[in-house]
């Protein structure tokens, strides 16, 4: 029998039964080591020897655990075998009773604390047999006698009794309870099998494909038959799988890093430190409803929203084809118009809200030449905080939590009944497919679908506590914190920027997707290139005009077109006309400007008749040259009566000739 209790010296036959890990399963193999390592006649710190006499019959030597190697030690430990850590042993406390180590007391009660409710319980009725026995010494029986009356009467034999008696010995009676429990010896002998087959199973089963534990067992198998060996059985092995590889290892390799990450708890984010509009989240989701754009196109669209990380009340959003700078920016300026500018911003990774914001599409969205302008550098410049977040990773961003909701009370509104994708490829309705809900109306159900997420009342969030809703755990704090209000210039910052557009030459006016827009300042830029910011998504909105330095000018309102026969539009234009006329009248008025006749009065007058007063060096006739000459004619004047005889005309002609010549 192998004694229990803090154990610390063993047999080679004790080492043998128990199959501990690293050492021999037999007897001889056991006495074959220590004879090869001298265990015999090893020594500890203080000289004295780790190899002693076995008392008793059969005689024999007895080792020290600290003898034994780390993962044998480890194993007796966990078995409830041994308690003295080796480090800690030393030979003069070898006999002392178990308790009076307050050492080794700490560690078996430990030990203890972690047995099951059967073995505490087995424990405790143990322990109250002894207290009968000890009643009955107490009376005056002699300790036979006790023993005889109290395993009687638990109706156990009075040998068992006698060794529960022996486990205690020594052991005050506060501490009999670990020293009681039933102690599980192990398991056998433990299976053999090659290392090399083990080493296969291994990898095939730790694989990301994660096959099964029988089919990976098979193709050992079949290894194991080539090399002429045996394979233990499957559940054997599979047992001491899980008893060896820790659930982590197994975890990571068959099911990867995110499936392990995933085993630690979640991290719980308190937001009672901040308050509304301290910390806003940004985030893209693409909606699961087939839409119908104004070209006729269908396709699903996305939505780019900004949520208060504090009351996780939606803020502001917008609906467009893609993830991109323009729809970003816009968000940004809807934000800043309506609640002000927050403190921080949490938004994917850089990388992320580059790739996605940066570029997604914004440079062939329109047919003009747009700005490369950094929403991050924008939100810096407004001393907003950006801190990065890992994508598609609800913890780190509430604002995913909140598009889940969404999948639920807005993607599967009745209005949208046929146009539903469905959230994943595997979970389509049996009307996918089936139709396209308009543009305009699915802007109108997802507005009213936010207003009523952020409406609904019982919010079991932090701050929501279960009876609050996210408006009037919002509207509370903004109510009471500080909150920094975007000037006109900062929210012009964040619209969209467009560059090099030409100005009327005439009026000034400027030209956008089909639009136009002046004020009667505009006149002063005709026909010059100025950059404009603009709201792509409402061209109906005044656009912001700025020079080529980026100095801002005007604000023009959109120029509407008017009924042809249209009278108050007409007499708007008159209106307009004469507002035009008296304002450059009176500009020019302020100018104090000359008539004509004040201006020649005042003007010196030039004398004709003076003489140059510089002459040249020198002068040099000139001489012509080619046909210059020749190509001069003479014209004779008419006279008074003109004369018809042939004769003197002939006359006149050869005169005409001779004078050329000369």
């Amino acid at each position: 029998m192998i004694a229990s209790g803090g154990k610390s010296w063993f047999t080679a036959a004790e080492i043998a039964d128990l199959g501990l890990p690293g050492l021999p399963r037999t007897k001889r193999k056991v006495n074959e080591r220590a004879d090869r390592e001298g265990w015999k006649v090893a020594a500890g710190r203080d000289g004295v020897p780790l190899a002693r006499s076995r008392r008793g019959r059969g005689g024999g030597l007895e080792f020290h655990i600290s003898q034994l190697p780390t993962s044998a030690q480890a194993e007796l430990v966990s078995r409830g075998i041994a308690f003295v850590s080796p480090q800690t042993y030393s030979p003069a406390e070898a006999d002392r009773p178990l308790a009076a180590n307050d050492g080794c007391r700490n560690q078996i009660w430990a030990w203890f604390d972690g047995q099951s409710d059967k073995v505490k319980a087995e424990a405790e009725r143990r322990a109250l047999i002894l207290v009968d026995v000890d009643a009955y010494k107490a009376a005056g029986l002699p300790a036979t006698t006790a023993v005889n009356h109290a395993a009687r009467a638990a109706k156990v034999s009075p040998s068992t009794v006698w060794n529960w008696l022996g486990l205690v010995d020594g052991v005050p009676a506060p501490d009999r309870l670990p020293h009681l429990a039933p102690r599980r010896k192990g398991g056998g002998k433990e299976a053999e099998i090659d290392p090399e087959l083990w080493q296969t199973l291994l990898s095939d089963y730790l694989r990301l494909s994660k096959p099964t534990f029988m089919s990976c067992y098979l193709r050992t198998k079949a290894l194991a038959d080539e090399m002429g060996m045996t394979l233990p059985h499957a559940k054997t092995l599979q047992r001491r799988l899980e008893a060896e590889v820790p659930p982590q290892v197994i975890t990571l390799r068959r099911k990867g890093k995110e499936a392990l990450r995933r085993m630690l708890p979640a991290q719980i984010r308190s937001v009672a430190d901040l308050h509304a509009m301290e910390l806003v989240n940004i985030d893209g989701h693409k909606a699961d409803v087939f839409v119908r754009w104004p070209d006729g196109r269908i396709g699903r669209p996305t939505i780019v929203a900004i949520q208060d990380v504090y009351s996780r009340k939606f803020l502001a959003w917008r609906i467009a084809e893609t993830e991109d700078t323009v729809t970003a920016r816009l968000v940004f300026a809807d934000l800043f118009k309506k609640w002000g500018i927050p403190k921080g911003l949490l938004a994917d990774n850089g990388r992320a809200f580059a790739s996605k914001w940066l570029t997604g599409g914004a440079r062939t969205r329109f047919r003009f030449k747009i700005r490369d302008e950094d929403p991050v550098g924008v939100l810096v410049n407004l001393g907003i905080a950006i801190h990065w977040a890992k994508p598609y990773r609800g913890q780190s961003k509430p604002i995913e939590r909140g598009f889940r909701d969404f999948c639920d009370h807005i993607a599967r509104h009745p209005a949208f009944e046929g146009a539903y994708t469905g959230n994943t490829p595997l979970a389509k309705p049996e009307n996918y497919g089936n139709a396209a809900v308009d543009l305009e109306t699915f802007c109108r159900v997802f507005d009213a679908g936010v207003a009523a997420h952020n409406a609904r009342l019982g919010r079991r969030t932090e701050m929501g506590a279960g009876q609050y809703s996210f408006d009037q755990v919002f509207d509370d704090s903004y109510a009471r914190a500080t909150i920094g209000k975007a000037t006109e210039e900062q929210l012009r910052l964040a619209l969209f920027a467009a560059d090099q557009i030409s100005t009327d030459r005439t009026t000034g006016a400027v030209r956008l997707a089909g639009n136009s827009y002046w004020k009667p300042e505009m006149a002063q830029i005709a026909g010059q290139k100025v950059t404009i910011r603009f709201d792509p998504d409402d061209l109906t909105r005044p656009v912001h005009v700025y020079d080529r330095a980026g100095k801002f000018l005007v604000t023009a309102p959109l120029w509407q077109a008017t009924g042809f026969l249209d009278m108050a539009a007409a007499k708007e234009r008159q209106r307009l006309e004469k507002r035009h006329q008296r304002a450059a009248k009176e500009a020019a008025d302020a100018l104090n400007l000359l008539s004509a006749a004040d201006l020649a009065a005042r003007l010196p007058t030039y004398d004709e008749d003076v003489e140059p007063s510089v002459r040249p060096a020198a002068s040099r006739i000139v001489r012509q040259r080619g046909n210059i000459v020749a190509a001069l004619k003479a014209v004779s004047e008419p006279s008074q009566n003109p004369v018809t005889n042939p004769d003197f005309d002939r006359l006149h002609r050869k005169a005409a000739l001779r004078l050329i010549e000369q």
